[in-house]
């Protein structure tokens, strides 16, 4: 018996060295609440027939004891998990890093995780794969950031059973979608140039299989078609700051120029340096807005 008393462990949270307290349980938000876990478990799922007076003394009890639900054992015991999965491309531009982050806030806000899977290719066969993936974790729905056609198409193959956003994707897809309306985003930075005096608008533009790029030029098409402006040819270029340079060169070389729309803000640093190697002042020579506004655009 001595023996069995020296080696038998603690039963209580008391910490002991090399192990730490256990987190505290719903059991005991329950019991310092004075009321069931099932009570604790409608009050942190919202259900709405719950006493006002009981919602505020769980509240508090979850408070004092710093109680974090347990994601894992919530999924197991629901069969609906927390977690959002997210397909996004390997990508450091400020449009898809950006997004990633206001996800990340809202679903948190939502009481979500978020897990990512990054592709280096946004076809069918990378997308479909990834999309199964969060499907084998059993993820509550996924959101697949498609800005090109392949993405975009590949989607119509991933089975009905998991909620799917896209973000994105195709304008004229029928099925979720959340989206700029780039086509308009376009077409106000094109007619801001023309308001001001310039006869045409230049357009440097991103990949031309991406949707958000394939948008921002028709919105500079209709804004000069409207206006009766000239239709310059399409400098097309990708979203760097370095193939903004280049495209810039040529620009810089072309008398006519006198205002240009890039698809981005990155295209449009390095249109400013073109123009500035080339002894084009802007925007006494030549005015340039970009798309995206970027932390560092208004340093330019």
């Amino acid at each position: 018996m001595a023996l069995r008393a020296e080696t038998r462990l603690p039963v209580d949270d008391t910490p002991v060295r090399g192990r730490p307290a256990r987190h505290p349980a719903m059991t005991d938000v329950a019991r310092l609440a004075g009321v069931s876990h099932q009570t604790v478990s409608r009050v942190l799922n919202g259900h709405p027939h719950v006493r006002e007076q009981t919602r505020l003394r769980v509240r508090a009890a979850i408070d004092e004891l710093g109680y974090r639900p347990n994601r894992a054992a919530r999924a197991l015991a629901t069969g609906r998990s927390q977690v959002i999965g997210v397909v996004a491309q390997n990508s450091t531009l400020y449009g898809p890093a950006s997004l990633l982050a206001a996800l990340e806030l809202a679903s948190d806000t939502a009481g979500f995780a978020v897990r990512v899977r990054r592709v280096r290719a946004l076809d069918r066969t990378t997308i479909l794969d990834a999309v199964d993936r969060h499907r084998d974790d059993q993820v509550a729905g996924i959101v697949v950031i498609a800005p090109t056609r392949s993405a975009s198409e590949a989607l119509a193959d991933v089975p009905t059973d998991v909620p799917l956003v896209t973000v994105d994707g195709d304008p004229d897809q029928t099925t979720a979608l959340v989206t700029i309306d780039q086509v308009s985003g376009a077409y106000a930075a094109t007619r801001h140039l023309l308001d001001a005096g310039h006869h045409t608008v230049w357009h440097v533009s991103g990949p031309p299989d991406w949707f958000d790029s394939a948008g921002r030029v028709e919105g500079w098409r209709r804004a000069l078609e409207r206006s009766g402006a000239e239709v310059p040819p399409v400098v097309a270029a990708d979203w760097s700051a370095a193939a903004g340079y280049r495209a810039g060169q040529a620009l810089a070389r072309t008398p006519e120029v006198t205002a240009v729309f890039a698809a981005n803000d990155h295209l449009a640093l390095g249109v400013l340096r073109a123009l500035h190697e080339g002894g084009r002042r802007v925007p006494t020579d030549v005015s340039v807005v970009g798309f995206d506004d970027v932390p560092e655009a208004a340093y330019f």
